[in-house]
């Protein structure tokens, strides 16, 4: 909606300029991104997130810096990788078709580069859940040897020798010190403000629009048996928890950081926002489409001892109605957060 009110008053302001520069020379130069619309956003009815930049003021000086630090490849060890390699937005910040992600020297990772949307709302990141604070989470890919393989002190000094970045560190934070800290707080600015409220299933919620009769049975199908995991507004409950791939674990997934064996197997349910076009899917990527996971679902689930109560011996579902669920997961698709110029690659040509 702020989206659309934004637009509104965009509009409305662009009619003004043009009707009062029949008789100017220079038109006003517009900012490019109105200082406006760069704040905190908690779509209507939705939880307050758990991150709302206390501690780190959301400027508009501080979300170009970040968006700067998402795409440089610098900070990867060889300045061939960037964040923006593996979370590319016409994919909603998923690595589309990539079963792993893929690192520096061609290095392939062991789990899929999940979409990044409305991280504000969660309370751990990565498929375990090893971190836990949205600020911290660049860490992890950064200082991965699979993925960018850089030290976060050789990092800084990158950064610090750039002079493009001079400026823009004293405007975001009144410093031209490049820390760490700064690094990555920029980054949660840029992170923070990749919400993504705007997909159809939304505009249905807010009374804007209808669904067919396809996507309405779905709809009520993924009530039925769907939203206690995947929990909507967010769709997910963000929960650890086996869906039943496997019987033997080849990744033990949230048990790596917890070391519990009742964790095996499991991993952080994710977001189904935007699951038409995040594929391949699940932690290994192994399913390419979303006909597969709703055959897993209805006849391909494996016993084993940290199975999920809920999908024991499978949720069993008829042709039409995995073609009506797979219409409404494709409601959740938001192609204004895909094409927002907000969130564009600076770097690109």
């Amino acid at each position: 909606m702020f989206l659309k009110n934004a637009l509104k008053y965009t509009m409305v302001a662009a009619t003004i300029i043009v009707a009062a520069s029949s008789c100017e020379v220079d038109p006003p130069i517009v900012e490019e991104l109105p200082a406006d619309n760069i704040r905190l956003i908690v779509p209507p009815g939705w939880p307050y997130p758990n991150y709302d930049f206390t501690g780190n003021p959301l400027t508009k000086e501080g979300f170009v810096l970040g968006r700067k630090l998402f795409y440089d490849p610098q900070l990867s060890r060889d300045n061939t990788v960037s964040c923006g390699s593996c979370h590319q937005q016409f994919a909603a910040f998923s690595h589309l078709d990539h079963v792993v992600s893929h690192g520096i020297d061609g290095l392939l990772g062991t789990r899929n580069a999940p979409g990044l949307f409305n991280l504000n709302w969660h309370t751990s990141f990565m498929w375990d859940g090893g971190v836990n604070h949205i600020e911290v989470q660049p860490t992890a890919p950064i200082t991965n040897p699979v993925e960018m393989d850089e030290s976060i002190a050789n990092m800084v000094i990158k950064i610090q020798n750039d002079p493009s970045y001079t400026a823009m560190f004293k405007d975001a934070f009144g410093t031209e010190t490049v820390t760490s800290q700064l690094i990555f707080r920029a980054i949660t600015q840029f992170q923070g403000m990749l919400v993504s409220y705007n997909s159809k299933y939304d505009k249905y919620s807010r009374g804007e629009i209808i669904l067919t009769a396809s996507e309405q049975n779905g709809l009520n199908l993924f009530m039925d048996k769907c939203n206690s995991c995947h929990t909507a507004p967010l769709f997910t409950n963000m929960a650890f928890m086996n869906n039943g791939l496997d019987s033997v674990f080849t990744d033990a997934g949230r048990a790596t950081i917890t070391l519990l064996a009742a964790d095996s197997g499991t991993f952080k349910v994710p977001s189904l926002r935007n699951v038409n076009l995040t594929r391949p899917y699940m932690h290994d990527g192994r399913f390419s489409t979303l006909s597969q996971v709703m055959d897993h679902y209805s006849s391909g689930v494996v016993n084993s001892s940290t199975i999920s109560p809920g999908v024991v011996g499978g949720i069993p579902l008829t042709s039409t109605e995995k073609a009506d669920l797979i219409a409404f997961l494709k409601t959740l698709s938001d192609t204004e957060f895909i094409t927002d110029p907000r969130f564009n690659d600076p770097f690109a040509p």
